[in-house]
């Protein structure tokens, strides 16, 4: 029988198998879609020792970054026809901060000095990012005044990590705070889930909000999984890097713990996964998701593992990992496929057709590196629980 470490390094080599490092998409530059991936794949090197794994990441953000650390849209440039176009995304958008979360790894085994100002550069640039009049981060500057729930897992850890490495105190409260402005501001009161996005510009004078948004509330009509998704893990991850005595942690603690006792009212009946549009299982045309389900089973076995959730939710776990690897199988030439893969997903107009008529992939980078993530959190959990029992004897 198959461990998660097991289905995790399969995963990593197919992907390893399908692109050099240099080729990851979208090529030639540091966006989360391939952080995500490769912070999976960190994790494998973490629990496996494989040095493949570890090599792999770093010829991936060398060919990224300049010799000395240079980033797009900070101070460096390469002889390419997208440059313009990839130093203005990097400038305005929040996605492009996750990688930073890779360069500790990098920079602790090698020394190289070009990982720790990568770092910097990129977590320093959080004291100006803007922020609307609760304090919240944009998730894009070319969006003012919105808050989307995937900026928390963008923006948080990375924040929170370089605190505790590099101090930083005003970037960790800054973090946390995000975490408390969606929780008040986008969750439902009904289901205890949480809204994709949130525009506050219409309390801002010469601004209109988006046709996706409430005119009363400013939030969007639908609820996205792998958004909330994101939103939980950023919460547990945070935790790692924020000091225990911090007169924070317990709210935070009871948010994470209060989505995830609201979660098992969605799981799907039949495979115990979640849904694309979170809370409408069974909607006509909606559609069970793997990068969401794999985000929240990573997140149950964190809390459980942690100790902040009750043991009682085991069974919620227990069915929702079953479900997902009953719908993993191999391609025509033996490598593990993870199917029915949400692509990314902006908000645009905001409609239930709109997130349920997202193009499904198999082994996209974002599902990819969710699932990654949760092979090793529940490796993690597995051994941690063995253990527990090996203690008891």
């Amino acid at each position: 029988m198959k461990t998660s470490l097991d289905y995790g390094k399969e995963c990593c080599d197919a992907l390893m198998k399908r692109y050099k490092p240099e080729k990851l998409p979208p090529e030639g530059s540091l966006f989360y879609i391939q952080g995500v991936f490769l912070s999976g794949m960190q994790h494998i090197y973490s629990l496996s020792g494989d040095e493949k794994y570890f090599n792999y990441v770093k010829a991936y953000v060398d060919s990224t970054i300049g010799k000395n650390g240079e980033l797009y849209g900070f101070c460096h440039e390469l002889p390419i026809p997208a440059v313009a176009e990839k130093t203005r995304r990097a400038l305005t958008m929040l996605d492009f901060k996750q990688p930073a979360v890779l360069m500790y790894q990098l920079y602790d085994k090698t020394g190289e000095e070009k990982y720790r100002r990568v770092i910097e550069t990129i977590a320093e640039s959080m004291y100006f990012w803007p922020v609307n009049r609760y304090g919240g981060y944009w998730h894009m500057m070319t969006q003012p005044f919105q808050m989307w729930m995937d900026g928390a897992y963008m923006a948080g850890p990375l924040s929170v990590m370089y605190a505790a490495r590099f101090g930083g105190d005003i970037l960790r409260d800054r973090a946390i705070r995000q975490i408390f402005i969606m929780n008040d501001f986008m969750k439902d009161k009904k289901t205890g889930l949480y809204y994709h996005g949130w525009d506050d510009s219409a309390a801002i004078q010469g601004f209109s909000p988006m046709p996706w948004a409430d005119p009363v509330t400013g939030l969007s009509s639908q609820i996205w999984g792998r958004a909330v998704g994101w939103y939980a893990v950023a919460i547990l991850d945070m935790l790692d890097y924020i000091p225990k005595d911090h007169p924070d942690v317990p709210r935070l603690k009871k948010i994470e713990c209060d989505l995830l006792v609201a979660l098992p009212a969605f799981q799907d009946e039949k495979t115990g996964m979640w849904y694309n549009v979170l809370d409408k299982p069974g909607k006509k045309g909606n559609w069970v998701e793997s990068s969401c389900t794999s985000l929240f089973i990573y997140s149950y076995a964190k809390a459980l593992r942690t100790g902040i959730l009750d043991e009682k939710y085991a069974p919620v776990l227990e069915k929702a990992y079953s479900g997902l690897c009953d719908s993993l199988y191999y391609d025509e030439n033996g490598d593990l496929t993870v199917d029915n893969i949400c692509i990314g997903t902006c908000i645009d107009e905001g409609t239930y057709e709109h997130y349920i008529g997202r193009e499904r992939l198999k082994n996209d980078l974002h599902g990819a590196g969710a699932f990654i993530m949760m092979c090793a959190e529940m490796q993690r959990l597995t051994e941690q629980m063995k253990r527990e029992k090996s203690d008891e004897i």
